[in-house]
């Protein structure tokens, strides 16, 4: 009769396995860091070789992955439902048209009146969006988002009405060697970092795990003293700021905004660049972003007549492929590549199944355990 390995020889095995642990969480870090670093050059020397449009373009990668961020906090990690984001994009937009070229207010400083602003419309439209759940607050965000174009021409004296309002793109400052286009994109950039560094820093924190708490189970989330309405009032003013700081950021790129501009399709739109990019994750916005971006321009040249038929099947597989989002499939890639397997499934192996030389001395379970013999 076999038995089974003794107490210190499966001591030893596991505290090796335990040693390894530690040791792949630091490789995956590593690796994430010199993954982050290398990303961060690539960005910022990009515009240098890119055409005044292409820059452009990237541009409104990061405007949209601002917006999407905004929306994933609400959605991913705190469990509320919009449909209506797009109305923020468009306050914060207007916000900055009508303070840059009515009362000549720099822009910088639009800004951040801005996103204060839409933080406030978002957190006070929360406040009766607490009665609605699930399709219920979608429907009532979605009839934000249908009012928001005829609100914007019915106070035409303000928006310009359907003829909006042309704006002067930001002037280089300090003499820079780079076009208005460049400049517009390392603005967008170093304002995407900040708010990708703020939500990081505000969903590991306190508030963070309420917000998660309330998504996860809500009664049990109040049971534990989290105030429900409070946070969720507060998510929600929150994803608008981020949202709000978009669309100035977007005036400031297109240099127009028009109510139309701002249809109930482009909040539609936001809803799937972040499910695409990963709708509980904070770098999944910018896969989201360049998905909603670039997907339609290249299925406009592939086929004039029937662009949106191949948007709709590149939607289609990219749910069937990635049903976590971009950002799930590169968080499972990733985790594949800096585990090790040799050594972590071999030691498993070895503690599960390899008995010990059977032992004739030991008379009990417990003394073939303990190692000791007769």
């Amino acid at each position: 009769m076999q038995l089974p390995a003794s107490a210190k020889e499966i001591d030893t095995r596991t505290t090796g396995l335990r040693a390894t642990r530690p040791a792949a969480a630091s490789h995956a870090r590593l690796w994430k860091l010199v993954g982050l670093i290398l990303t961060l050059i690539v960005a910022y020397l990009l515009p240098l070789g890119l055409s005044n449009y292409q820059a452009f373009e990237f541009t409104q990668v990061f405007i949209y992955a601002i917006a999407l961020l905004g929306l994933n906090i609400l959605i991913g990690f705190n469990g509320q439902f919009s449909l209506g984001h797009g109305a923020f994009y468009a306050l914060g937009a207007y916000t900055t048209a009508i303070m840059t070229t009515r009362w000549d207010i720099p822009y910088g400083w639009t800004i951040i009146v801005a996103g204060v602003l839409c933080l406030i419309a978002g957190f006070l439209f929360g406040l009766p969006a607490l009665r609605f759940e699930g399709l219920y607050l979608a429907l009532a965000t979605f009839a934000l988002a249908l009012s928001t174009p005829q609100i914007l021409k019915y106070f035409d004296n303000w928006t310009g009405g359907s003829q909006g309002i042309v704006l002067d793109k930001p002037s280089v400052p300090l003499g820079l060697p780079i076009n208005a286009d460049q400049y517009l994109y390392y603005l967008t950039l170093t304002v995407l970092l900040l708010l990708f560094l703020l939500a990081w820093n505000l969903l590991r924190g306190r508030v963070g795990r309420a917000m998660m708490a309330i998504r996860d189970n809500p009664i049990a989330a109040e049971a534990m003293g989290v105030n429900n309405a409070l946070y969720k009032s507060l998510t929600f003013g929150v994803s608008a700021m981020y949202t709000g700081i978009a669309g100035s950021l977007g005036a400031l790129a297109v240099a127009f905004v028009a109510p139309d501009t701002f249809n109930a399709f482009l909040s539609i739109n936001f809803l799937v660049g972040s499910v695409v990019g990963g709708i509980a994750s904070i770098i999944g916005a910018l896969f989201g972003a360049a998905f909603i971006e670039f997907v339609p321009i290249y299925a406009q040249e592939i086929s004039r007549a029937a662009p949106w038929a191949i948007f709709g099947v590149v939607l289609i597989l990219f749910m069937y492929v990635m049903p976590t989002g971009v950002a799930g499939l590169l968080h499972r890639v990733l985790e594949r590549l800096t585990r090790r397997p040799s050594k972590e499934s071999s030691a498993d192996n070895v503690v599960a199944t390899s008995p010990a030389p059977a032992d004739p001395g030991a008379s009990s379970p417990a003394r073939a355990a303990s190692g000791k013999h007769e």
